[in-house]
């Protein structure tokens, strides 16, 4: 699946782990929180969101959390995590 990671600009240029990035900035979870949510380090989630800005040609993380489609992304889904 080389389609959205084989460059470009924009929304449709990101991969499904960039765009579960940028779904949590917008839900305004921490780099820490969504390092945990993903199973990944801070430093990866800090990574993704400098690929994300750099596609996107944006600069902040209020900026990309104004940029977030409202419809649910994937039908299996972090929407229904209960407390």
């Amino acid at each position: 699946m080389a389609g959205p990671q084989a460059g470009g600009f924009g929304w449709a240029s990101l991969t499904e782990t960039q765009r579960t990035v940028a779904k949590l900035v917008s839900q305004a979870k921490t780099n820490g929180q969504i390092a945990r949510r993903m199973n990944i380090s801070p430093h990866t989630v800090n990574y993704h969101l400098r690929q994300i800005f750099r596609k996107l040609r944006i600069n902040s993380r209020v900026e990309l959390a104004l940029l977030v489609p409202d419809e649910p992304e994937s039908p299996r889904g972090d929407r229904d995590r209960a407390a």
